[in-house]
């Protein structure tokens, strides 16, 4: 594969990884209820993200760029509705 395809691999994978954290984002946005979600989890997750940006940064992947920029921003609403809603 060349490198234009590998980044395209890398960003359908992206979009649909992270794309799994919308329908959560879109149910404690509107439910006003984070009690059952887990904040050491996504404390974890925030976490990793920042440091795959870093990573992406760092190699300069586009994939890796999108899929976390946007997983920072779902999973940053998720602790704020969590810490906010409990």
């Amino acid at each position: 594969m060349s490198g234009w395809s590998l980044e395209f691999l890398g960003l359908v994978a992206a979009t649909l990884t992270t794309g799994g954290l919308v329908p959560q984002t879109i149910k404690v946005w509107r439910s006003r209820s984070a009690r059952d979600l887990s904040l050491m989890t996504y404390l974890m997750i925030w976490v990793g993200t920042v440091l795959w940006l870093i990573y992406g940064t760092m190699i300069a992947s586009m994939a890796l760029l999108y899929a976390n920029a946007a997983a920072f921003v779902l999973v940053s609403l998720i602790l704020y509705f969590k810490l906010r809603y409990g």
